[in-house]
């Protein structure tokens, strides 16, 4: 069996480079302890972050200074994927479980009102809790989500298969490079995908999409955020079909970027459009 300190001390040198003043806390729920990572002024509008599979709340390094100047942020461990999080508790069976989960979340942290921005299969969840319980939200923001308006790419799938049955270093790396076209520029961000070969999750829910019906009954202000040069699905399609599905949400494609690179490597225009939505 794998290691897991590497990944943690990895995970924990990324947390370290985080230029604002943060505080994890873990929170129970039927489905186990959630690691929180808490920043930003208390009295800022909360902000929750769902990162994309694989990458944990860590992932949000290069835009949290820009998020956190004036709101409350918290940036979640998913529950079944590799983190702090511990999913020691009822089963993952579905999204109905993941939105259940999310529920016990915004209770416990009293986040009513919050905005909720999530990356790829964060924003797939992200996606489902706007739909269970619009109410409790203020803005959505969903960073090249995948199969929420789009099915997933074949190719994508194809290549990311071997890193998921056996996870090496090298494989870990094959896969990022085949769909960023570089290898990261951060050394420590490096070093942590490195590590997720070594990290173990216990359930990454299988992701349905939203029937049309559902999506088009959504009340919640969104931005849909796509990479242009993502290959985890065909970029025009998803977005035609959310201009399509989702009414009044703006749907932006961001020149350049793929779709692991969006959260860390394009800071400045990441920051530029979440901060003109939040606002």
């Amino acid at each position: 069996m794998a290691d897991e300190s590497v990944f943690f001390a990895a995970y924990d040198a990324v947390l370290r480079q985080w230029p604002v003043e943060v505080r994890g806390v873990d929170v129970r729920s039927p489905y186990g302890s959630t690691r929180v990572q808490i920043c930003g002024p208390e009295d800022g509008v909360p902000v929750v972050l769902l990162p994309g599979g694989g990458s944990t709340s860590v992932v949000w390094f290069a835009t949290i200074q820009a998020l956190a100047r004036d709101h409350r942020v918290y940036a979640v461990d998913l529950m079944g994927d590799i983190g702090r999080s511990v999913h020691d508790g009822a089963p993952l069976r579905g999204a109905g479980d993941l939105v259940a989960w999310l529920d016990t979340l915004f209770d416990r942290l009293g986040l009513d009102g919050a905005h909720l921005c999530g990356h790829s299969y964060g924003a797939w969840i992200a996606l489902n809790y706007a739909l269970h319980a619009p109410h409790r939200l203020g803005r959505l923001a969903l960073l090249d989500p995948v199969n929420c308006f789009a099915g997933m790419s074949p190719r994508y799938l194809v290549h990311g298969l071997p890193m998921l049955l056996k996870p090496t270093v090298e494989r870990v790396r094959a896969f990022h490079r085949w769909e960023t076209g570089r290898t990261p520029e951060d050394p420590v961000w490096r070093a942590f995908l490195d590590s997720t070969a070594t990290a173990r999750r216990t359930k990454v829910v299988a992701m349905r999409r939203p029937g049309a019906r559902r999506l088009r009954a959504c009340s919640v202000p969104a931005l849909v955020l796509l990479a242009e040069h993502s290959r985890a699905h065909d970029v025009p399609r998803a977005a035609a079909a959310a201009r399509r599905l989702l009414p009044g949400a703006s749907v932006v494609t961001l020149p350049g970027a793929s779709h692991h690179s969006i959260p860390t490597e394009r800071p400045a225009e990441l920051n530029r459009l979440l901060a003109e939505f939040l606002a």
